[in-house]
């Protein structure tokens, strides 16, 4: 019965994929802006055009807006004959960027709408409407600082927009392991070309503990990360994007690593998670990987999240215990890109939790393959993942989920 649901899903995904035609058949193609999204390098900027602009005559200000959603259904199976099907608004996003007085004086505000964005108002707790809200100042070409709340400069696939990855959403790994966004002071160093060696330099000193946050301990965390690119920098942003959408003529490597330190975190995932009985210092460290030539990309990356004691209680001596996520995993990713802009996604995860909260937290190790139609580069386009998954538990039977995705992401 599970078998036959699964093929008459999966068959139902592929022929709404290959319908997308009769849209694309109508749809010019549009060239990409080689020049979009350099001025916020941190900031989650996809798309290749500039949404719809205001800019005065005499240039004193300038207002950008755009707009992205995700649309998806979802067919999960915990194989054992328990199964759901769901529909949602993943994400729902509005943007708005641009310049105030001088063309060095930059904005940018992100704000989320959807509720697995937003999430549940707690008590204590702030709406977690506002994702960006960002002063930067271009010093020069090459140097950017940056005032308030925006991403930190984590993992590759976290920095990268949402909008802009091949499989429907980032990873196990990114999911537990990524540092996200947090309101602080950020600096950017860019001295990219794209026939030689190129790096970035980016650094953060922020709160540690998140958006939107209520309860603040002061500026206590710091991340550093450093860029590589030893062919020459990517053609159109192309770190900013999963995929070799521009299909490079010659191979493009990015080689990054980010390690960041968080003083009296409050939250199991440092800026995300439940808020724990005990304040701890969390150290991360982000390694990654990124290779395009000629329509076939390749990702890897590795994560890890130590501290002294993972495990928090209640002072007043209460049962219970909030366990900081501390352990390791890593992500490697394959795709290819066909000239009828039709893409074929692989991706394998493993996590493994420190031997400290594996009573708590199983290994997992999940299994990913997706179909990607790009109508419009990332700013259109239509997917299909299925997924499977295994959690290994260290005195209990391995359980297994199964879930089929169909989406479409649309903006500007």
């Amino acid at each position: 019965m599970c078998s036959s649901i699964v093929r008459a899903v999966l068959l139902l995904l592929f022929v709404i994929l290959f319908s997308a035609e009769s849209l694309i058949a109508q749809t010019v193609p549009r060239e990409f802006d080689a020049d979009d999204d350099t001025r916020f390098p941190n900031l989650p900027y996809y798309s290749y055009g500039r949404g719809l602009g205001l800019t005065t005559p005499d240039s004193t200000y300038q207002l950008n807006i755009r707009f992205r959603m995700q649309n998806r259904v979802t067919y999960t199976d915990n194989l054992d004959d328990d199964y759901s099907v769901i529909g949602e608004i993943r994400r729902l996003r509005l943007r708005f960027d641009g310049f105030v007085g001088d063309p060095r004086f930059l904005y940018a505000i992100q704000l989320s709408f959807s509720p697995g964005d937003t999430g549940t108002l707690q008590a204590g707790e702030n709406l977690n409407i506002i994702r960006d809200a960002v002063f930067v100042y271009r010093a020069t070409p090459r140097i950017s600082l940056g005032f308030g709340q925006t991403k930190l400069p984590g993992n590759r696939q976290r920095v990268n927009s949402s909008g802009a990855l091949q499989l429907t959403d980032r990873s196990i790994n990114n999911a537990l392991f990524t540092i996200d966004r947090d309101f602080g002071l950020f600096a950017n160093y860019s001295n990219e070309n794209p026939d030689r060696f190129s790096y970035n330099v980016r650094a953060a000193f922020s709160d540690g503990d998140g958006r939107n946050t209520a309860r603040s301990n002061g500026l206590s965390a710091l991340t550093g990360r450093l860029e590589l690119m030893p062919f020459g920098s990517f053609l159109n942003n192309g770190t900013l994007f999963e995929g070799d959408l521009v299909r490079e003529q010659t191979p493009k490597l990015l080689l990054a690593g980010t390690y960041h330190v968080n003083g009296r975190a409050q939250r199991s995932r440092g800026q995300m998670g439940s808020v724990l009985f005990e304040e701890r210092d969390l150290r991360v460290l982000h390694l990654d990987a990124m290779l395009k030539y000629q329509g076939l990309a390749f990702m890897s990356a590795y994560m890890m999240r130590t501290t002294d004691d993972p495990i928090t209680t209640p002072v007043t001596g209460e049962p219970g215990e909030r366990l900081v996520f501390s352990g390791q995993g890593y992500d490697l990713q394959l795709s290819y890109l066909f000239p009828s802009n039709y893409e074929v996604i692989g991706r394998f995860s493993h996590q493994l939790p420190d031997s400290e909260i594996r009573m708590a937290e199983p290994e997992r190790m999940q299994y990913s393959v997706g179909l990607t139609r790009y109508v419009w580069e990332h700013a259109l386009k239509v997917q299909g993942e299925v997924t499977y998954e295994t959690r290994m538990f260290p005195q209990a039977a391995n359980t297994d989920l199964l879930y089929v995705r169909f989406q479409v992401e649309i903006g500007i």
